[in-house]
C-alpha cells in the first residue's frame, strides 16, 4: 500500500497520467466536432466538387465543339456518382445520365425557377446556382446545380446526399473504437516517455545518494541537450569531483592498509593450505618409506635383491613426494600470485608434436594408436612452458585411462577455430569409460580421481588438471570435459593472436 501511494505522488505517475487525460479529451473534442462539423464539411465538399466539375464541362463546349463531349460526360459521372442532364435553349434534350432525373427537372425550367421555389441555396453566382433539395417522390435529398453554359445550354447536376445522421452515428462509432485503441497505445508511449523523461533525475537522485555515503565513482551522463536538467547534472559532475579529490588522500591510504591486510590474509590462506595439502597427500609415502627404512635397517630380508627393491621403493616414493611439493608450491603461486607470463607467439602444432614424442614410449606400452594429423604451422599466443604443462596434463592423463574399444586403443588430438571468439580450440580424446556426469566437475579439484582403486604406479599427483584449471583461469580462457560415445573429451582454448 504504501509503495502504490508513493507511486501515485512521483513526478513519473503524474505526467503519465496528465498525458492520457489529455488524449482522451482530444478524443472526446474530436467526437464533438464530427457531431457538429461533419454535415457542413460534407455539403461544402460536395458543393466544390459539383463547382468544379461545371467548369469542366463548360470547357469542354467551349473547345472542343462538342466532338466526343458524350464520352466525357459519362466518365465524369461514373468518376464521381452523379446524375447529368444537358437541355438546349428550347428544351431539347442533348444528355442524360438517367431518365429519372428529367421527369424531376419538369418543375423546373431555368435558374430563377430554382431559386423562386425556395430551397436552401448553396452557392449562387450569374451562370449557376447550386441548391439542396428534396425529392419527396423518393424520399431522398439531392445537391442540384442548375447553371447555363457557354453556348446558352442548360446544365442540371444531382448529387444524392447521403443521409448524413446515420453517417454521424457510424463515424463517432469508428471513432470511439479508434480512440480506445489510441488511448491503449498512447498509455504505453506516455509510460515509455515520462520514463525516460523521470530517468535523468532518478539518476541524479541515485548519484545525490552515492555521494551521502562518500561514493563518487558514478557520473552524470551529459547529453547535447542544453536544458535545465543538464546543466544540474554537470553542476554535480562538477560537486562530486571537488569532494572526490579533497578525500582522495584519505581513501589512497585507506586502499594501502586494505591491500596490506589482504595480502597478509593470502599469504596465510596460502600457507595453510600448503600445509593441509602436504600434511595429507605425504602421509602415505611418507608411511611407505619408514616402513621399509626399517625394514632394511632390521635386515628383515637378508638377499640382495629384496634389499635393493626396498631402496627402489624408498626412492621412488622420494622422487614422488619431491614432485607433490614442487607441483603443490607451483598451483599455490598460480592461484595465489597471479603469476607473471611469458606470453609469445609459437607454434601449437610443433608443441603437440614434442609432446607426443615425449610420451611416445608410455603409449607403446599400453599399445594405444596416436592420431595427430595436423601439419601446417597453426600459431597461438600465450606462455609456452605453461601450455606444454596443460598439454601433458591432458596426453598423460589420456594415456592412463585409455582402454580398448571396439578392438582398438587410440588418443586422438584435434585443432580446430571456435567461430563464436576466434579461438583455438584443443582437445584431447581417449578411447574408454566415460566419467560419471557427477564427477565431471569435480576433476578439477585437488587430488581427486575418478578411480580411487587405481594403484600408485599407474596414478598421478591428483593435482594436474587442478593446475590446468589455475592456469587457464589466468588467461581467462575455457576449458573442460566431454563424455563421448567411445571415450572422454579434454579441452582448451587459446588465443590466436596478442
Amino acid at each position: 500500500m504504501k509503495n502504490f501511494k508513493e507511486k501515485i505522488k512521483s513526478v513519473q505517475f503524474k505526467l503519465f497520467s496528465t498525458m492520457c487525460i489529455v488524449i482522451t479529451i482530444i478524443v472526446l473534442c474530436l467526437i464533438l466536432a464530427n457531431n457538429i462539423v461533419l454535415e457542413t464539411f460534407y455539403i461544402y465538399s460536395k458543393t466544390k466538387t459539383v463547382k468544379q466539375v461545371y467548369q469542366r464541362i463548360n470547357q469542354y463546349y467551349q473547345y472542343n465543339d462538342g466532338a466526343n463531349i458524350e464520352k466525357e460526360l459519362k466518365r465524369i459521372a461514373f468518376n464521381n456518382n452523379f446524375d447529368i442532364y444537358i437541355r438546349t435553349e428550347d428544351n431539347v434534350y442533348i444528355f442524360s445520365t438517367d431518365k429519372d432525373f428529367f421527369n424531376v427537372l419538369n418543375q423546373f425550367r431555368d435558374i430563377e425557377d430554382i431559386d423562386k421555389n425556395g430551397n436552401n441555396v448553396l452557392y449562387k453566382d450569374n451562370n449557376m446556382v447550386i441548391t439542396r433539395v428534396e425529392d419527396k417522390t423518393n424520399n431522398m435529398n439531392y445537391i442540384l446545380l442548375t447553371g447555363s453554359l457557354y453556348n446558352g445550354y442548360s446544365l442540371y447536376i444531382r448529387i444524392p446526399v447521403v443521409p448524413i445522421e446515420e453517417s454521424v452515428k457510424i463515424s463517432n462509432r469508428a471513432l470511439i473504437f479508434i480512440g480506445v485503441i489510441t488511448i491503449l497505445i498512447s498509455a504505453f508511449i506516455a509510460s515509455y516517455v515520462s520514463k525516460k523523461f523521470t530517468a535523468p533525475i532518478l539518476q541524479l537522485n541515485d548519484i545525490a545518494n552515492k555521494m551521502a555515503k562518500l561514493d563518487f565513482s558514478k557520473k552524470y551522463q551529459t547529453t547535447d541537450t542544453e536544458d535545465e536538467i543538464n546543466e544540474l547534472g554537470c553542476s554535480i559532475n562538477t560537486m562530486s569531483d571537488k569532494l572526490e579529490i579533497t578525500i582522495k588522500q584519505l581513501r589512497e591510504n585507506n586502499i594501502e592498509l586494505e591491500k596490506d591486510i589482504e595480502e597478509k590474509s593470502k599469504i596465510d590462506e596460502m600457507r595453510k593450505q600448503f600445509i593441509s595439502d602436504v600434511s595429507h597427500e605425504l602421509k602415505t609415502p611418507i608411511a611407505l618409506i619408514q616402513g621399509y627404512a626399517e625394514g632394511l635397517v632390521e635386515d628383515v630380508n637378508t638377499d640382495e635383491e629384496s634389499r635393493k627393491y626396498y631402496a627402489e621403493v624408498i626412492l621412488d616414493e622420494s622422487n614422488k613426494m619431491d614432485k607433490l611439493v614442487k607441483q603443490l608450491l607451483e598451483l599455490m603461486k598460480l592461484e595465489y600470485e597471479n603469476r607473471d607470463f611469458n606470453n609469445q607467439k609459437f607454434n601449437i602444432v610443433e608443441l603437440i608434436a614434442e609432446v607426443i614424442r615425449k610420451y611416445k614410449v608410455m603409449a607403446e606400452e599400453k599399445q594405444i594408436d596416436i592420431i595427430f594429423s595436423e601439419k601446417e604451422a597453426v600459431y597461438v599466443y600465450a606462455d609456452e612452458f605453461y601450455i606444454e604443462e596443460v598439454l601433458t596434463n591432458y596426453f598423460t592423463n589420456a594415456i592412463k585411462h585409455c582402454e580398448e574399444v571396439n578392438g582398438q586403443k587410440q588418443i586422438e588430438i584435434n585443432l580446430q577455430k571456435v567461430e563464436e571468439n576466434g579461438k583455438i580450440r584443443i582437445s584431447v580424446l581417449n578411447t574408454g569409460k566415460n566419467i560419471p556426469e557427477k564427477d565431471l566437475e569435480r576433476v578439477w579439484g585437488r587430488f581427486y580421481k575418478v578411480d580411487s582403486s587405481r594403484n600408485r604406479e599407474d596414478g598421478g599427483t591428483g593435482i594436474g588438471l587442478a593446475i590446468v584449471k589455475a592456469i587457464m583461469n589466468n588467461y581467462q580462457n575455457k576449458y573442460g570435459v566431454i563424455n563421448k560415445e567411445n571415450g572422454v573429451m579434454f579441452y582448451f582454448e587459446l588465443n590466436e593472436n596478442e
